[in-house]
């Protein structure tokens, strides 16, 4: 009888320290578990690569602008955008499919949930007539058909020089332009004012 207590009594300690040692593995295999879980539950960034890329946009059956650059990275984030590391080209089209201003820059960044273009370095904008702007770095409202920045900015035309503004917003087409900021010297011709202001 005692030796039946006694093997009781080994098996039960035996019972007690086997379920404790499987416990600690199970609850240290479920912090893995949790950790695992969460790798493989997280958003990745998924990034596409595209080389010598060349790219339409249209609206309403009509092509409104040609994008071209030598390279190209989609982000599939939280944000979804596009990235151009190594210049980008761009022909904007009025109505009649003809060219009216293009832009060049080093760099640039297509969000597409806001539907913009964000460019920087060495950003110039130049339409048909030979008007030019130029910045740092410039926006381009996809919608709206304006760019704008709160930066340096420069425009020249033939018959008249508007010296550096800060902060500067302007239609596609250069039809309105507005500095916030004027900072420099305007040159114009006589021709601009009539004989009441002589």
């Amino acid at each position: 009888m005692k030796l039946f207590s006694y093997i009781r009594s080994f098996n039960s300690k035996y019972a007690l320290t086997a379920t404790f040692i499987v416990g600690c593995f199970f609850i240290y295999g479920c912090k893995n578990d949790e950790k695992m879980i969460e790798n493989w539950t997280k958003k990745k960034v998924m990034v596409e690569v595209g080389k010598n890329i060349e790219s339409y946009l249209s609206q309403e059956s009509k092509v409104k602008a040609k994008l071209t650059a030598p390279l190209m990275y989609r982000y599939d984030a939280d944000t979804n955008y596009t990235e151009f590391p190594k210049t980008l080209h761009v022909d904007f089209y009025n109505d009649s499919a003809k060219i009216e201003t293009w832009v060049d820059s080093k760099h640039g960044k297509y969000f597409e949930d806001l539907d913009k273009v964000y460019l920087w370095d060495s950003v110039v904008v130049i339409n048909v007539t030979g008007d030019t702007l130029k910045s740092a770095d410039l926006w381009w409202d996809k919608n709206k058909k304006i760019f704008y920045t709160d930066n340096y900015a420069e425009y020249r035309t033939k018959d008249k020089q508007i010296y550096p503004g800060k902060g500067l917003e302007a239609t596609q087409d250069f039809k309105s332009i507005i500095f916030k900021q004027p900072t420099g010297i305007v040159h114009i011709s006589d021709k601009e004012f009539s004989s009441d202001h002589k």
